[in-house]
């Protein structure tokens, strides 16, 4: 059972879709989040609420702002912005199924997104899936890098075109003083990092760094797989799903 949902947000109106095992649903629920220039519809995220609800888990995956159907404009997002949608979809799960668990999964930077909020709301996520986390945007805002184009990052450029999108100097400012690791080691929960060891976007020693710093996190390296995780999506959803429904019980 599939209930679009608007969802309304800091930085404009989120696009959302609530996807249900069942009528009258109540239990746990999953917030899945894209991304970089991806939106609800895209894998892997796609997939996992896909399985999730087969094995009767609920989630709610929506657009960031300024992405897919949601509002704002895609030059003015910045992860913290993205924080602050995170939180806004947090406490409508809340408030829509209470009392009941709630996890957080996010791709690429949705990986990163998905920690912070994980480390900043501890008490309310009951466990977190990280794939292909990209906690190296921090380091490539100080270098002046941008998949591959680059620019000063002491003077950022108002806006960057980047295939058929613009950044905003806003994202470039924001991200070198984003306090990744320090706000997501917070979280004392259940973690699983997901990341291949052939992605060019962001080295999997991210991963890594981020296993060390939590209390007690799984670390499930892919030996031929790239940052989209599309060689071994079948695995990926799997691993995701066995670790939500054990720890969404």
């Amino acid at each position: 059972m599939k209930e679009k949902i608007a969802i309304p947000g800091p930085n404009g109106t989120l696009n959302a879709l609530l996807q249900l095992p069942a009528a009258g649903y109540a239990g746990p629920v999953t917030i899945l989040m894209h991304g970089f220039m991806a939106n609800l519809k895209m894998n892997p995220i796609k997939s996992i609420a896909a399985a999730l609800e087969k094995e009767g888990v609920a989630t709610l995956r929506f657009d960031f702002n300024g992405h897919g159907k949601s509002g704002g404009r895609f030059q003015d997002m910045t992860v913290g912005k993205e924080l602050s949608d995170a939180r806004a979809v947090l406490d409508y799960v809340k408030k829509r199924f209470p009392g009941q668990k709630t996890a957080l999964l996010g791709h690429s930077q949705g990986g990163v997104v998905a920690g912070m909020t994980a480390g900043e709301f501890k008490e309310d996520v009951a466990a977190l899936v990280q794939l292909s986390p990209a906690a190296v945007l921090k380091d490539d805002a100080l270098n002046g890098v941008l998949m591959g184009k680059h620019y000063d990052p002491a003077n950022p450029p108002e806006t960057l075109r980047l295939l058929f999108h613009r950044v905003g100097r806003g994202l470039f400012l924001d991200a070198q003083k984003l306090p990744i690791y320090e706000v997501s080691s917070r979280y004392d929960g259940p973690v699983l990092l997901i990341h291949g060891k052939k992605d060019r976007i962001v080295p999997y020693s991210y991963s890594e760094r981020y296993h060390a710093l939590y209390p007690q996190s799984e670390l499930v390296l892919l030996e031929k797989e790239g940052h989209l995780l599309s060689k071994c999506r079948k695995e990926v959803v799997a691993r995701c799903v066995e670790f939500l429904k054990k720890n969404l019980r």
